[in-house]
């Protein structure tokens, strides 16, 4: 008799994808200077998927991620929030986790939070927000908002790391200092790292301000500003500059 096949743990799925990706495939790299030629597509490095088998992808994940029990988010969660946007999307936004609206609806940032950072993206990048790709870390609500802890980031990136290697973004911009400290596996102040371009995966990656953290500070507005126009100078290079513009 055939055993069933045993589903790879989280743990065991970021081993592999590191195995893929090389040990380094999580840590800062130098950046090269804005006027460097632009590096090569990601869509060519990584994946030459089409939007259905992106879309295929996407919805595999989210019945796994349906599933999973690998930490214990799930038992108080209403359902889980995968992403919101296109798979192929050259800007992905990453946050830390689900709040209370998200859990609600099943969508990353749709609260208030959400609709400021919808505002950045339509009245500042000039595009529609569904051109973009927006996710978090976790995948379920922590109780009362509170920040993830690391076994339940240790256990829900790897999703993560699978949504951005199938949409295959030019550029990924981290909202707060979790995604942040995730990426660049440190515990540096968030102004240290914003006003640079980091790489990882093989990607650009710009830090700015969590929506929420500009709710509650408004003046650090006009930081994110600034994070938004360099991280748009990164895809108009990537794109020949043909790329969306902040303005």
């Amino acid at each position: 008799m055939t055993r069933p096949r045993k589903e790879p743990s989280p743990q065991e799925r970021l081993k592999n994808w590191l195995s893929i990706l090389g040990p380094d495939a999580l840590i800062p790299h130098t950046p090269p200077p804005l006027t460097a030629s632009p590096m090569a597509s990601t869509r060519d490095v990584l994946q030459p998927f089409s939007k259905k088998n992106k879309e295929q992808i996407l919805q595999a994940i989210s019945e796994r991620v349906k599933k999973c029990r690998a930490c214990g988010l799930y038992a108080s969660r209403k359902q889980v929030v995968l992403s919101d946007g296109s798979p192929d999307a050259d800007i992905f936004f990453i946050g830390e986790a689900p709040g209370a609206q998200e859990d609600h609806q099943g969508i990353p940032f749709v609260g208030p939070a959400g609709q400021l950072l919808t505002r950045i993206i339509e009245q500042g990048i000039k595009i529609p927000r569904n051109e973009t790709f927006i996710a978090n870390i976790l995948k379920c609500r922590p109780p009362g908002n509170r920040r993830p802890l690391p076994e339940e980031i240790q256990s829900c990136s790897p999703f993560l790391l699978e949504q951005i290697r199938c949409v295959s973004p030019k550029i990924l911009i981290a909202l707060g200092a979790t995604a942040a400290r995730f990426f660049l596996k440190t515990q540096a102040p968030m102004r240290s790292l914003r006003g640079r371009v980091h790489q990882v995966l093989g990607l650009p990656l710009i830090v700015t301000w969590h929506p929420s953290y500009l709710l509650r500070r408004p003046e650090a507005k006009v930081e994110t500003w600034r994070d938004i126009q360099l991280a748009m100078k990164v895809l108009e290079k990537r794109n020949g500059n043909k790329g969306a513009r902040a303005e």
